[in-house]
């Protein structure tokens, strides 16, 4: 019968499982494994694609479930929601199924990290009153098993893309917010999905592919933070709905994006060695590498 001990190696569990061998008293079999740490970003549930989004929020609950056992930690990288906004005393409607999984992920006491996006932007406070499961609005710099990682979601960042910058701070204005919370739940997110859905059908359809290392603004942001003495083992980014993998100019830091949801249900998981793109239950398996 194996036993199984767990050694602490920084914020993972190294499991041990060792086999006494019958043959040979006192000798044992040694098999090591490191916990790891899962990214996802632009679920967008709320809209509809390849999936309703009821059907996709199944798939993703399907997903939490799936990787929750071997996670040290997840990472879900922003656009969770096509909209949101946390009023003083309501919630968007719907989703219950992906709060009861992240509630029981959290009672597991898995970490799990949030960022905002350009559609979920309007967060304050509701993931850390009832998940304990802290929000970030700004791209973080973290050190996961000795390798360093700049996660955020993108938007805004990078050369370009003036008028969306423009518009973000008008968003995140507080008196912005204020004035949007006194519009009625129901106009507010009519208003809302309207934007997201004229924004969405007026991105052309070129954009949506590769545009090559000189038109690709995250992976020229990552190459300017580069020129700045910034060098993460790993960039990761959402946003750009499309996986990539691409090694930048300073032959050892790579852009990870990790895709979206909608059509290609992509996320990465780094395993304490290497960082990965995978897919789940979809046959959207093209990703960008070089």
């Amino acid at each position: 019968m194996p036993c199984v001990l767990y050694f602490p190696i920084k914020q993972a569990f190294l499991r041990a499982n060792f086999y006494i061998c019958g043959d040979y008293p006192g000798h044992f079999k040694y098999t090591f494994s490191l916990k790891k740490t899962f990214f996802a970003s632009d679920f967008h549930l709320g809209a509809d694609a390849r999936l309703s989004s009821a059907e996709r929020e199944r798939q993703v609950v399907r997903w939490l479930r799936q990787v929750a056992p071997e996670a040290d930690a997840i990472y879900l990288v922003g656009d969770l929601f096509e909209f949101w906004f946390e009023y003083k005393s309501v919630i968007p409607k719907g989703f219950s199924r992906l709060f009861g999984v992240l509630a029981e992920i959290r009672d597991a006491n898995i970490p799990v990290y949030v960022f905002t996006g350009n559609h979920d932007l309007w967060m304050f406070g509701y993931f850390e009153q009832e998940f304990n499961i802290p929000v970030y609005h700004q791209p973080i710099q973290t050190e996961i098993y000795g390798k360093t990682f700049l996660i955020g979601h993108g938007d805004g960042l990078g050369p370009n893309d003036i008028g969306y910058k423009r518009m973000k701070k008008v968003f995140v204005h507080p008196f912005s917010q204020w004035l949007f919370g006194w519009f009625h739940p129901d106009l507010g997110t009519r208003l809302a999905n309207f934007s997201s859905q004229k924004s969405r059908s007026a991105t052309p359809p070129e954009e949506r592919n590769w545009l090559g290392e000189d038109r690709e603004w995250l992976l020229q942001y990552c190459n300017r933070k580069i020129d700045q003495g910034i060098e993460p083992d790993y960039f990761v980014f959402g946003h750009r709905h499309l996986p990539i993998d691409w090694p930048l100019k300073n032959g050892k830091s790579r852009y990870i994006n990790l895709g979206e949801w909608m059509y290609h249900c992509s996320y990465a998981v780094f395993d304490g060695v290497e960082m990965q793109l995978r897919f789940f239950e979809s046959e959207e398996s093209e990703r960008v590498r070089e």
